[in-house]
């Protein structure tokens, strides 16, 4: 019992990172035909040592992960997990490119997307990514922007 109470906590702080910031708890989020991507890029340092080590991701207040989850529209859900190959860069405001390498994280049902990359203090980043999700042949472009601080 103690560990399904575990698991589902993960499932659910997991899902909370997919919807919302900590640093701005505004959900971002996109639709393209039959999809919604959910977006977030926040700092790595918001979210706990344990969930870290759990999925290999570095916390500092230098590093950002980028979240894209993404849902098959069903009507009266919230729509369907769907895999999907995702890519992407960001750039930053002097052109300076950082490519994303993005790795599917799979929890019960959720399945989502995470990216990590470094940053400073102030920097302004533009991301720019292509998710293809499975069975369709023409990807969605998600573009969006957004300034980290290393506080």
């Amino acid at each position: 019992m103690r560990n399904l109470t575990n698991n589902l906590f993960k499932v659910l702080f997991i899902f909370a990172l997919a919807f919302s910031s900590f640093n701005s708890y505004a959900e971002n989020s996109k639709e393209f035909g039959d999809y919604v991507i959910h977006y977030n890029a926040f700092r790595s340092d918001t979210i706990s040592p344990e969930v870290a080590k759990q999925y290999n991701l570095a916390r500092a207040n230098n590093r950002v992960i980028i979240n894209i989850a993404v849902l098959k529209k069903v009507m009266n859900t919230t729509g369907t997990p769907t895999s999907s190959e995702v890519t992407g860069h960001a750039s930053n405001l002097t052109g300076q490119l950082k490519q994303l390498e993005f790795k599917e994280i799979t929890e019960g049902n959720a399945i989502y997307y995470l990216a990590e990359t470094k940053i400073s203090d102030g920097e302004f980043l533009k991301f720019d990514v292509k998710i293809l999700p499975q069975g369709e042949k023409k990807p969605a472009r998600l573009k969006f922007n957004k300034r980290f601080f290393t506080y």
